[in-house]
């Protein structure tokens, strides 16, 4: 299953590569690219414009309808905020959380996440 994802600082990239899944990262100058196949996307938590690029990337053709879930990554720190990117996309779209981690995850974290997508892939 295809990953969609934004990483400003670098965190979100250094764990989706852990993976080992075929990667797509979005530009936020332009999120409009249009996905013809599932996905799940993995956000970091930011305030506003990380989930408005989302938004637009998820009602950019028919994205929403194969988004498949959702993985948050965030600072435990943030408190209630941890994750709230990937709770709102949550909310917004009806797309189930699938996991949430911080910083750049740990080797537990991509193997939650990795039997998370495995569970999707298999219950198609």
């Amino acid at each position: 299953m295809l990953i969609v994802y934004i990483s400003l600082t670098g965190q979100t990239r250094k764990f989706v590569k852990k993976l080992n899944m075929d990667l797509l990262e979005l530009n936020p100058a332009n999120p409009f690219i249009e996905i013809n196949q599932p996905f799940i996307i993995v956000t970091p938590t930011y305030d506003g414009e990380v989930k408005e690029w989302l938004e637009d990337f998820l009602e950019t053709g028919q994205n929403k309808e194969f988004a498949k879930g959702i993985a948050g990554g965030g600072n435990l720190n943030f408190g209630p905020l941890f994750v709230s990117t990937a709770k709102a996309l949550s909310a917004t779209y009806d797309i189930p959380i699938l996991h949430q981690f911080e910083f750049q995850g740990t080797d537990e974290d991509v193997r939650i996440l990795k039997k998370a997508v495995n569970d999707l892939d298999n219950n198609k």
